[in-house]
This record gives structure tokens, C-alpha cells and sequence, in this order.
């Protein structure tokens, strides 16, 4: 299973690029396999932007992850 992470490109250069995933937590991404502007949203794996996301659909990405992360695990 893959599982990718929304982020919002805060930085471009080259195929470089610094992407935002919420609460400070910002990480050089490969951008290389995208077209993305500043300001946009990508969905990345491994260390490589996959796909390049409208605003309200990372949104709604990260609200899932937020709901799913904060679900309590019990044995």
C-alpha cells in the first residue's frame, strides 16, 4: 500500500522544492515528476511529489489524516 501526503509548495528551485505539511514541518521534496507552482499542493511519497492537488482536495486529505491520527488504537 502507498501511502502519500499532502503538502503546500512554500519554495521552488529546480526540481527542489520546500513543502509545508502543517503544525512547522517542512521537508525538501523532489519535484521533478510535477509541474507545480508556489502555492500549490502536491501529494508525496517517498520523497517525491506524484501528483499535484487542488486546494480543496488536500484540504479535505488532511482532514482525514487529522481524524485518523487522532482515533485512539487499542489492542
Amino acid at each position: 500500500m502507498c501511502l502519500a501526503i499532502p503538502g503546500r509548495v512554500v519554495e521552488k528551485e529546480g526540481d527542489v522544492a520546500r513543502v509545508d505539511f502543517g503544525d512547522g514541518t517542512l521537508r525538501e521534496v523532489d519535484v521533478s515528476l510535477v509541474e507545480v507552482k508556489v502555492g500549490e499542493y502536491v501529494l508525496v511519497h517517498a520523497g517525491f511529489a506524484i501528483q499535484v492537488l487542488d486546494e480543496e482536495d488536500a484540504r479535505e486529505t488532511l482532514k482525514l489524516w487529522e481524524e485518523i491520527l487522532s482515533q485512539e488504537v487499542t489492542p
